[in-house]
């Protein structure tokens, strides 16, 4: 199966919609999707009937931005439901505090000489609480500070660079129980981009598997070849699930497109098989007729 169960649209940091994205889906061979956009489950429904209206399995998804102690963590949420009023109302909290960082953001990077970058960021997000640190580097870019996305990585946004804000996210626990408590799935994003030892990784992920997480993202767009092979064996390590996923944003702008990874390990139990079974008993299943013996 070419399950893409990581990417994002114009809801949050990603540059096409949920037509844009299941149209370019289709072309690129993917049987299921999960659209993940940031803190934000906005998309969702247009982005289901886009999908399946063109023969491709689709599972609401969410990238919850969380803290693990002072590092900060990306969580999916994999098939959840986005009514839920606890996941709701935890979302929601976590955009609200978006809209403080950006404009702290906007700051450090006027003290840097670089004026009207909340504007700009603004210009691309189109509404505060949707504002991510990728609408600043498009802004970067665009105002010739940079020469594309990934330049800006290495100049601003990060740690010791201007344009750094440190923000305290949701808690771990918390991402991980609104997953659960809507009825999803709770994936480690993009693992290989935390920057954690094998001492600390172990730690992270027994942390995580005894709040309830369900899996990582074994194979990601952000990881190497080898980063995949790494995860793997984490996962059996610890019995997780496996997911798969570009983590797409937009042409030009991503590593890898949509459905463009590396398969999942041999050895690895798939995400999707839960995620479908689940699915599978939602359906309501017709009564049995009766028969009658004469």
């Amino acid at each position: 199966m070419n399950a893409d169960l990581h990417c994002h649209s114009t809801a949050s940091d990603g540059l096409l919609k949920p037509d844009e994205l299941a149209e370019r889906a289709r072309n690129r061979g993917i049987d299921l999707l999960a659209l993940t956009d940031h803190d934000g489950v906005s998309a969702l429904a247009a982005m289901r009937v886009a999908a399946e209206s063109r023969g491709i399995g689709f599972v609401d998804g969410v990238e919850i931005s969380a803290c693990w102690g002072a590092i900060g963590i990306h969580v999916l949420g994999l098939g959840i439901d986005p009514q839920h009023a606890g996941l709701v109302a935890g979302l929601q909290g976590i955009r609200d505090s978006r809209a403080g960082r950006a404009r702290a953001m906007g700051e450090s990077l006027a003290k840097a000489g670089i004026d009207g970058a909340l504007e700009g960021a603004m210009a691309y997000a189109g509404n505060p609480s949707l504002l991510s640190r990728t609408h600043f580097a498009r802004f970067l870019v665009q105002a010739g500070h940079a020469n594309d996305v990934k330049n800006v990585f290495q100049r601003y946004l990060v740690e010791g660079k201007p344009g750094y804000v440190e923000h305290q996210w949701a808690r771990l626990e918390d991402a991980v129980n609104w997953i659960r408590d809507s009825g999803g799935q709770a994936v480690v994003a993009h693992p290989g981009r935390y920057g954690l030892t094998e001492a600390e990784m172990r730690e992270f992920l027994g942390t995580f598997k005894d709040l309830g997480g369900a899996g990582i993202e074994v194979v990601s767009g952000a990881h190497t070849p080898d980063q995949n092979g790494d995860f793997a064996v984490w996962a059996r390590q610890f019995g997780f699930l496996g997911s798969r996923g570009s983590d797409f944003h937009g042409p030009g702008e991503s590593k890898v497109d949509l459905g463009k990874v590396m398969a999942l390990p041999a050895g690895i139990e798939p995400v999707w098989n839960v995620l479908m079974e689940k699915a599978a008993d939602r359906v309501p299943h017709p009564p049995h007729s009766a028969t009658v013996l004469a």
